[in-house]
């Protein structure tokens, strides 16, 4: 199979794991804040996902470090998208130059 078909193949593979694993962060943490137990939601969210993630960058890389490396960016970029959908109207997008995140 050309090369080329195989990386894309690779980077949408990355993508499809990084929407899996990221979107299921946002469900769980939505789920969790309104739970009772949060942790009988966090810990079992986190396993799955992690084994889906690591068994997925398994697969496809086959031993190739390129492949590996198309799916870790593919990864990547779903998270920017992820994080990008699942913002709040109300969130600001940008932040302030005078905004600090610590104490003086």
């Amino acid at each position: 199979m050309n090369e080329l078909l195989i990386g894309a193949l690779a980077w949408l593979a990355g993508l499809l794991l990084g929407g899996i694993f990221f979107g299921g962060l946002w469900w769980t943490v939505r789920k969790s804040v309104s739970s009772q137990r949060p942790a009988l939601w966090l810990l079992p969210s986190l396993l799955l996902r992690m084994s889906i993630t690591l068994a997925g960058f398994y697969f496809v890389s086959d031993g190739y470090w390129q492949r590996w490396l198309l799916c870790l960016l593919g990864f990547i970029m779903a998270r920017l998208i992820v994080t990008r959908l699942t913002r709040t109207s109300g969130e600001d997008q940008t932040r302030s130059a005078t905004e600090t995140s610590h104490a003086p």
